[in-house]
């Protein structure tokens, strides 16, 4: 006769198949990222290169918003997970762009691999800016100051809504005691204060 799960121990129980899911759609997006042939857009396909990466780039934007406020109504299925896939999305399209771009001479000093792409992506959007890799040409630093409003407006918003979330389901599942032992274990501490006052009384006047 096999046990049934108490509710606290559901609550507390992990949800694997979310993680499958995250680290799945993780390796696929870096797959993808590392394979597929980017350098079919750039310099000699312009308007559609440009015209790609502002259509992607707004139905990102949309769809982050939307994932933003199922998390906030408590709407949707796991929007939290849709929330990190998202900004891995984002990044990788912002790192194929930058890869696009550096392919066209004088337009990036530093960047030469796909690798060298990802990694100023990161960095932008960090805003450490080490320095070894700069955006030389128009074209790129048009592309990082929309990454870096892009960052500020959209992916800080999923990232605070996301980490809220997080911390308000962590603290909902610490264990809690009831209201009414709560309200006796301060009758207790009360009661044992006021006799160690009267002990204290005793012993003064014995002195």
């Amino acid at each position: 006769m096999s046990a049934t799960p108490t509710p606290l121990a559901q609550e507390h129980r992990v949800d694997v198949r979310a993680w499958f899911l995250l680290l799945g759609s993780f390796a696929v997006l870096m797959l993808a990222y590392f394979t597929l042939p980017l350098r079919y857009f750039g310099e000699r396909r312009p308007v559609l290169s440009w015209l790609v990466f502002a259509g992607v780039l707004t139905l990102l934007s949309g769809l982050l918003l939307g994932r933003v406020l199922d998390l906030l109504r408590g709407t949707g299925r796991r929007p939290g997970l849709w929330l990190v896939v998202l900004i891995c999305l984002s990044m990788n399209v912002f790192a194929g762009t930058y890869y696009v771009l550096a392919a066209s001479v004088g337009e990036f000093d530093g960047l030469h691999t796909r690798l060298d792409a990802l990694y100023f992506t990161v960095v932008t959007m960090a805003t450490v800016g080490y320095g070894d890799i700069t955006a030389a040409g128009q074209g790129p630093r048009l592309v990082v100051i929309l990454q870096i409003v892009y960052n500020f407006v959209f992916l800080a918003t999923a990232a605070g809504t996301l980490t809220q979330r997080l911390r308000t389901g962590l603290e909902s599942r610490l264990p809690r005691a009831p209201d009414g032992e709560h309200r006796h274990g301060l009758h207790r501490r009360r009661h044992r204060a006021d006799e160690q006052g009267e002990q204290g009384e005793q012993d003064g006047q014995g002195d």
